[in-house]
């Protein structure tokens, strides 16, 4: 792609960026890094509709990587609640002692890559972001801009080495964090995997995908596996008006995150009756929990938490699901 082209590009990010509360406007001085880290660790295979939100009430609640740090670790998976993808809010507790504790962040993407839970793209996007250092940024939506501009038709995951040499052709010397955010925007509001919308974008007329006529067609979508299917059991012990909730092992699926208590999840589907039975997607299976009554608390450490506050408790969505299912059933019995 010439230097034209990423002019082109710049230019268009100048008059188009999205605004989010986690970026400086184009040409401002560079956001904290406390913010451009936060927001993409919680970016990871989420939303921007659904980060916004909660990224705000992270900020408002922890303004500093200092205040975060010094957070309990009880406290912070209760916020992350409802985000998914609970090693991201076991890794953000790490990283940000290790950060405090060293006094700040490291500015280069090398160093970013030794904090805990920092893979390839996030620290290249706070190198570039947050300290204006050239790194090849590329996430699913910059994957999908650079295979178009080339005409790469293979599966991502089968160029993938290749679409990252390209994009480090790409990628220029100057304006290295609004160059990453004006290929992040490009990929998220007009090269979108359906639908692409060619004639707002700045870089079409050096796109062999759109040359072909159909842009759509770039790249080849992945072949998905089909998951496998488990189911669980919970526990509803209740006690005037609260239930026994627990804390989930530290290691392992939604790790250290408020629960349900119950059994291990299996292959085989339990036998019932049911208080409630709720369905969840995982990354790599699909699950169905089934909510069964106990009498009494398992011997676990835990503690009763009130029906009327269950809502701050931080549940997990499985477990919320599960609770707000055993209620509407009740509540319809009792009409």
């Amino acid at each position: 792609m010439p230097a034209s082209a990423v002019k082109r590009l710049l230019n268009h990010y100048d008059r188009s960026a999205r605004s989010l509360p986690w970026r400086s406007p184009p040409g401002r001085p560079a956001p904290d890094p406390y913010a451009v880290w936060l927001s993409e660790v919680m970016l990871q295979q989420t939303t921007v509709a659904t980060v916004m939100p909660r990224f705000r009430r992270f900020v408002e609640r922890w303004p500093t990587i200092e205040a975060l740090a010094a957070a309990p670790d009880e406290e912070v998976l209760a916020e992350w609640a409802g985000l998914g993808y609970y090693a991201r809010a076991r890794n953000l507790i790490a990283c940000a002692r290790e950060v405090a504790a060293r006094g700040g962040f490291p500015t280069t993407e090398v160093e970013l890559r030794k904090l805990p839970g920092l893979g390839a793209y996030t620290a290249a996007a706070i190198a570039a972001i947050a300290f204006g250092q050239r790194a090849v940024v590329i996430d699913t939506n910059v994957e999908r801009v650079v295979a178009r501009l080339h005409g790469i038709a293979r599966p991502i995951a089968e160029a993938r080495s290749e679409l990252r040499a390209l994009a480090d052709a790409l990628t220029p010397n100057e304006r290295a964090g609004d160059y990453a955010q004006a290929m992040m925007d490009l990929g998220a509001t007009i090269c979108r995997p359906k639908n692409p919308n060619c004639t707002a974008c700045p870089l079409s007329s050096d796109c062999l995908a759109f040359a072909s006529g159909t842009p759509e067609a770039f790249p080849a979508p992945k072949v998905r596996a089909e998951r496998p299917h488990r189911h669980g059991i919970a526990w509803w012990i209740e006690q005037g008006d609260a239930v026994w909730l627990v804390r989930r092992p530290a290691k392992g699926m939604l790790g250290a995150m408020a629960a349900l208590p119950g059994a291990d999840w299996t292959d085989e589907p339990p036998a019932g009756p049911f208080l409630a039975s709720v369905s969840h997607g995982f990354s790599h299976f699909t699950l169905d929990l089934h909510v069964v009554a106990r009498p009494a608390p398992p011997d676990r450490e835990g503690w009763w938490q009130p029906l009327a506050t269950i809502d701050v408790a931080g549940l997990p969505t499985l477990y919320a699901r599960a609770v707000e299912a055993v209620l509407v059933r009740r509540n319809a019995l009792a009409a």
